[in-house]
């Protein structure tokens, strides 16, 4: 089977290579707005967009034409990758899994690509990569890279240059080592409650850091904007952004491989975070405050983790609906909203079974990922398997 894996490494740029950088990362985020823009004017009077073809056309006028000659200053094909780019926003929004794209603005995630990889480079041993217009340049080799180079990306992180190397190689057809299944529960007291009896505590990134955070944008709202000082204030702000980031990310990635190598198949909720996560017409604190909470914990990472994982492990990973798993007693089966009068506890009103009411939500949730694939691998047991576990 084919495997696709992405290796970031920190680029470590000369003065002149940063500048280029910088301009190609404009070039593309103008390029994207202008047809973005484009898209939206023709829609509006006749109905329809631009096909991608179309717009490689005009990007063609566009480096030929005299008031944007310094379009011609970035590589062509990493241009071509933001018309695609934008191509992709727009079928996400049709198949209503993104909002409608929205026009970039600089130094919000700068990035471009090179799609080829004839035009790549890679000089492992001596921690080198050759990139088009921008020439040989050191990184921080931090493991090497294994399978063919696809695809590289450059993009612009809390002011330092990071490159992604997407490979493909071609790997055996993974067996699961573990035999046993899992069911888990996600929360904030609790990151992740599994169905074992274990669980792991909630990193909180951005609540470790909250008050720094505020304090650096309280100190950066008081500078003059684009004087120097604001600019060593904005560079603040972003480092702990990024620090948050790094650590929740860096979580996740231990959390997730150690259960993925130590079961064959994990059930989860199938949460919509971002229904959860969306602002409350009352009570606006209290829910900013519960949204702030959720986000803090990267439930979506979490499972897209889980999921890629779980199949390179040669497990797999079963999505339940979310409906009264925690309010089920796994003893007597009985429903009840009273049977979770608290947060934490679960105390069944018809039986009187009691437990923690993580630990309840993760064995109903393990149980409805049996009947799940028991009804995908037998139809005639009950739903059809036609929309098999993602």
């Amino acid at each position: 089977m084919q495997r696709l894996q992405a290796y970031k490494y920190e680029l470590m740029p000369g003065g002149q290579q940063k500048r280029d950088m910088s301009r190609f990362a404009g070039s593309c985020r103008f390029v994207y707005n202008k047809a973005l823009a484009l898209q939206k004017e023709r829609y509006e009077s006749q109905g329809k967009k631009h096909s991608y073809s179309a717009l490689c056309k005009l990007l063609t006028q566009w480096r030929a034409s005299f008031e944007t000659p310094w379009l011609c200053d970035s590589p062509s094909q990493a241009l071509q990758q933001s018309l695609k780019d934008l191509e992709r926003a727009y079928a996400n929004f049709f198949a209503k899994r993104a909002e409608f794209p929205r026009f970039k603005r600089k130094g919000v995630r700068d990035s471009f690509r090179y799609p080829q990889s004839q035009q790549i480079k890679l000089d492992e041993a001596n921690g080198r990569i050759f990139l088009p217009k921008l020439g040989w340049m050191r990184y921080r080799n931090s493991r090497n890279i294994q399978g063919q180079v696809r695809n590289a990306t450059v993009s612009l992180r809390a002011g330092k240059w990071f490159v992604s190397i997407q490979t493909e190689r071609e790997v055996d057809q993974p067996l699961p080592e573990a035999t046993s299944a899992i069911g888990i529960d996600v929360g904030i007291a609790r990151f992740a409650t599994l169905s074992d009896g274990s669980y792991l505590a909630p990193l909180n990134s951005f609540k470790r850091h909250e008050t720094a955070l505020r304090k650096a944008q309280q100190s950066l709202s008081r500078k003059e904007k684009f004087s120097s000082n604001w600019r060593k204030a904005k560079r603040k702000v972003q480092r702990l952004h990024a620090r948050i980031g790094n650590a929740r990310h860096d979580y996740l990635h231990k959390a997730t491989t150690t259960i993925s190598q130590n079961h064959a198949m994990v059930c989860i909720e199938d949460l919509q975070v971002r229904n959860m996560s969306k602002s409350a017409g009352r009570n606006v604190r209290a829910k900013s405050g519960l949204n702030k909470a959720i986000l803090d914990q990267g439930w979506f990472e979490f499972r897209r983790q889980l999921q890629y994982k779980l199949d390179w492990n040669g497990g797999m990973l079963i999505a339940v609906p979310p409906q009264n798993t925690s309010r089920t007693c796994p003893a007597c089966g009985h429903v009840s909203k009273d049977n979770r009068r608290t947060q934490a506890h679960f105390a069944c009103v018809e039986c009187g079974y009691e437990n923690n009411a993580d630990m309840v939500g993760a064995i109903n949730i393990l149980r409805a990922g049996h009947a799940r694939l028991a009804c995908e691998v037998n139809p005639d047991v009950g739903i059809s398997s036609r929309n098999p576990p993602r």
